[in-house]
């Protein structure tokens, strides 16, 4: 079964069990991630998928915390609101220690702090007695680490691996390490406060004795070092606390904030708004959000860019941070081995050893198909949103030669659509979004050959030369303003003629390479009314099909309705649900003036928001229909959280109130603002458009929203569209 996988699809994520805890915990700093069971530890079963990584790279595979050679009992563990502090509060069972009393069940208090700082997890542990005898016990941590790189975790396998080091066994300190093939060393180095009674090469051991109501603290300190200097952390616990504390606050104040009538749908927003936090890395370019945990913790161009669109509105510098990395890291030459052609943008970056070696090509690789239209789109919508015309000037070299990789290289055969095929067997089959190898087919489920153009890129593309056509007119090259919108008009009246298909009534997801429709309805049509590709009856038609009882399960569109030859309710892009996929498709139907439509999409992602864990809304989850009393069936394998699914509330709420920005002016526009039924009001804090701050306070009417301007420094006007 294994090699019938990897043959269909060389990076699927193999899952030969269950997860190892659905409530997983998951932080986040920087390039540091950790995953961790609702107990705080690491267990090395399930997926495998727990443990402390940095640079793609696992430096702890295997933790736990024993009480007298015991599991304690699990009271409860949560994560901060602010993703900053993972709390886990324990209780010891009936022990029975060597020599002495008993110890019932209950009687100690189990306290465990976790957070990540500039690449070290630390740990606090405090126990304390509340029985009325003196107790005496032992504490145990046991701890390991395999250095597995994450496609290793992911069940990539390699047919030989690097060299284990010999443990340095210390007072206070035990170092694990790890050679690679790559000849770099990996070491992890724990510190213990206070120094453990017995230190071995993978266990401490603590003796501690506690009158009534005393307590007792542990401290541990887990720094990675991925190029093997012995970097002994500068901070303690509480220090390393204030410097996160410190960090996430000056985050969540850069960006401004949402508050609503609805306290479920607030704690999506905090949620989201935290997760978005989380994810984003600072880079030398600026700030970037890593794609999702625990698979994606690298920067991915097409997620950072749509993560980057669905928040502009509160945070255009994430999407300026997103357009600058891109535009350094772009290619400049031919490289069949990543899928690279020059002007082409990054589809994924990698770290670790197997990217290092080039086992795996995604050091930095370039297979994906609509990264580079959607730059540009980006590029344009930041323009819109800030007026900033200098960063723009700065990168127009890159989108120039954006724009020339979709002319020369994307439309391989020159029929005037963007198509994919990949150059080399070890590079991705599918390279639009859904990227998974059955995701294009034919009606009769035969997968389509390449090169293949797919229907919502050739929407992007439309985007990216109208965008770029306004750009060029600001940086006065007229006559190229003048190309790019020709070429988009033409780009209409051609995709709205080729990939239009009565007999399905709707767009063909797809065109093989001998030009033939894969006629198979799909959410990716929606990404036309995105863009304002669509004929405009032709996007009422997508419009009412996606929100029918095939495509609309009650939770949201699935990608494909249950009609369909590979319809499966659990495969990752055949019939699942995808958040951000629902939030650009709202968002197109709103453009068409179908915002009744784009409520209904909003309504069942904000019921989803309800039932799954910590309010997360995941990276995708099953297509199953809506059942009443019961939460939406979770997908095993997805990432949560991701930025894309983080991002989506705020586009879902930026589309039903038809908000955009004009800062010539500046201006607030809202075109046709509504709000579903579960929101009476949404108060708006902190919204920046040029020198400007604006709080405003929405009300919800039958047929329209009142807004009120509640404070305003600066110059900027605010205007309702009707």
């Amino acid at each position: 079964m294994v090699d019938k996988i990897q043959v269909g699809e060389r990076w699927y994520i193999l899952a030969t069990s269950s997860p190892a805890d659905e409530r997983r915990r998951v932080l986040k700093h920087n390039d540091l991630f950790a995953a961790f069971d609702r107990f705080g530890d690491i267990e090395a079963i399930g997926l495998g998928e727990e443990g402390i990584y940095h640079g793609d790279t696992c430096f702890l595979s295997h933790q736990e915390l024993r009480i007298e050679g015991a599991r304690p009992m699990f009271l409860n563990s949560t994560i901060k609101d602010d993703n900053g502090l993972f709390i886990i509060e324990l209780m010891n069972p009936d022990l029975h220690p060597d020599g002495q009393d008993p110890i019932s069940k209950g009687t100690m208090h189990i306290f465990r702090a976790k957070l990540l700082w500039n690449n070290a997890c630390y740990e606090h542990v405090r126990i304390v007695n509340f029985g009325l005898e003196t107790v005496s016990a032992t504490m145990t941590l046991e701890v390991e680490s395999d250095f597995k790189d994450i496609f290793e975790v992911r069940g990539f396998h390699r047919a030989r691996r690097g060299q284990m080091l010999e443990p340095e066994v210390k007072k206070d300190e035990l170092v694990l390490g790890y050679c690679g093939l790559d000849q770099q060393v990996r070491r992890t180095r724990i510190r213990f406060e206070p120094q453990p009674d017995r230190l071995t090469r993978n266990q401490a051991e603590f003796n501690f004795s506690l009158a009534p109501q005393a307590e007792t603290h542990f401290y541990f300190t887990i720094a990675c070092e991925p190029e093997g200097k012995a970097e002994t952390p500068t901070s303690d616990y509480f220090s390393a606390y204030t410097g996160l504390n410190g960090c996430i606050l000056d985050q969540l104040q850069n960006c401004c904030k949402v508050r609503t009538s609805n306290a479920f749908f607030n704690r999506w927003l905090d949620r989201s708004t935290a997760d978005l936090a989380m994810l984003m890395t600072q880079l030398e370019e600026g700030p970037y959000p890593y794609a999702g945990l625990p698979w994606y913790s690298t920067t991915f161009g097409r997620d950072g860019i749509i993560t980057a669109r669905e928040t502009l509105w509160i945070d255009p510098g994430m999407a300026r941070g997103v357009l600058a990395f891109l535009a350094a890291n772009q290619a400049t030459e031919f490289d069949p081995e990543r899928d690279a052609e020059p002007g082409k943008i990054l589809h994924e970056a990698r770290k670790g050893e197997l990217a290092i070696l080039e086992e795996i090509p995604f050091r930095h690789y370039y297979g994906t198909v609509d990264a580079t239209p959607l730059f540009i789109g980006l590029a344009g919508a930041y323009y819109e949103r800030t007026g900033d015309l200098d960063f723009i000037r700065s990168i127009w070299d890159n989108i120039r030669r954006a724009l020339d990789w979709i002319d020369q290289y994307g439309d391989r055969d020159q029929d005037g659509f963007v198509e994919y095929a990949r150059y080399t067997e070890s590079g991705l089959s599918q390279q639009g979004w859904k990227d998974s190898h059955d995701s294009v087919f034919h009606k009769d489920g035969r997968l389509a050959d390449a090169p293949i153009a797919l229907c919502e890129v050739q929407a992007y593309v439309y985007e990216a030369k109208l965008q770029a056509s306004r750009l060029a007119a600001l940086l006065g090259e007229g006559e190229l303003s003048r190309d790019l919108r020709q070429a988009a008009d033409n780009l209409k009246v051609r995709f709205n003629k080729a990939f239009w298909c009565e007999e399905i009534g709707t767009y063909a997801l797809a065109l093989d390479g001998a030009k033939n429709q894969c006629q198979v309805p799909s959410s990716n049509a929606g990404h036309a009314l995105w863009t304002g590709i669509a004929n405009p009856d032709y996007a009422a038609r997508v419009a009412d099909q996606l929100l029918s009882d095939k495509f609309f399960c009650g939770w949201g569109i699935r990608t494909i309705p249950v009609n369909e030859a590979r319809y499966n309710p659990m495969a990752y892009h055949n019939g699942s649900v995808w958040p951000h996929d629902n939030a650009i498709i709202a968002d197109g139907m709103a453009r068409y003036g179908f915002t009744s439509k784009a409520m209904a999409v909003f309504s069942g992602l904000a019921d989803a928001s309800i039932y799954v864990d910590q309010n997360r809304m995941p990276e995708l989850f099953c297509g199953f229909e809506k059942r009443p009393d019961e939460g939406p069936t979770l997908y095993p394998v997805a990432c949560s959280p991701q930025a894309w699914a983080a991002g989506c509330v705020f586009y879902l709420l930026q589309a039903c109130l038809g908000l955009s920005f004009d800062p010539s002016k500046p201006e607030v526009r809202f075109r046709n603002p509504r709000l579903p039924d579960f929101l009476e009001t949404v108060e708006i804090t902190g919204l920046k458009i040029g020198d400007a701050t604006l709080d405003l306070l929405l009300q919800r009417y039958p047929n329209n929203v009142g807004i009120n301007i509640v404070r305003k420094e600066g110059n900027a006007e605010v205007t309702v569209i009707a």
